[in-house]
């Protein structure tokens, strides 16, 4: 959010000054492109969990990867699954680090379809909150998945497990 406060009062100052320079159409340009690139950098930082299958390097940088993995996860895009995306992973890592890389970018778990090895490797997940997620499917819809899941953990916790999971 403050890189798009500080965004726009760059652009409001680079408006003015090309406005007072008689270069206004060209300044108008850099700062539209400014402004799209501050906005989508801020919404991946917003989201919390990038989705590997769609992750560019810089993103996946910025989220504390290294060039090589960055590089690596990218160059296995898209991901048929989480499973798929933490095989990638341990070729490179061990268990521990994938697992870290797992709280950041992850592969969104279909509620509805995901296998239990996928479900098992959303961060956080323990075998009663496994059964839970398995228990009340087909999930109508995300309000469906709150409800039934809030009824075990706290609302903080379900806005957690949401940014892992997708209908």
């Amino acid at each position: 959010m403050r890189k798009l406060i500080v965004a726009a009062a760059l652009a409001g100052t680079a408006l003015s000054l090309a406005a007072c320079s008689g270069e206004a159409e060209e300044a108008t340009d850099t700062t539209a492109e400014t402004e799209a690139t501050d906005t989508a950098e801020a919404e991946a930082t917003t989201e919390g969990v990038l989705d590997a299958s769609t992750a560019t390097a810089e993103q996946l940088a910025a989220a504390g990867l290294g060039a090589e993995a960055a590089a690596a996860i990218v160059a296995g895009q898209p991901y048929d699954s989480v499973s798929a995306f933490n095989a990638k992973l341990m070729e490179t890592m061990s268990a521990d680090e994938a697992a870290a890389v797992l709280e950041t970018v992850f592969v969104p778990v279909n509620l509805n379809s995901a296998s239990e090895a996928d479900i098992k490797l959303i961060p956080g997940m323990t075998e009663k909150m496994e059964h839970e997620f398995m228990e009340y499917r087909p999930y109508a819809d995300m309000d469906e998945f709150d409800r039934e899941i809030g009824k075990y953990v706290d609302e903080a916790e379900v806005a957690r497990f949401r940014q892992y999971v997708t209908l």
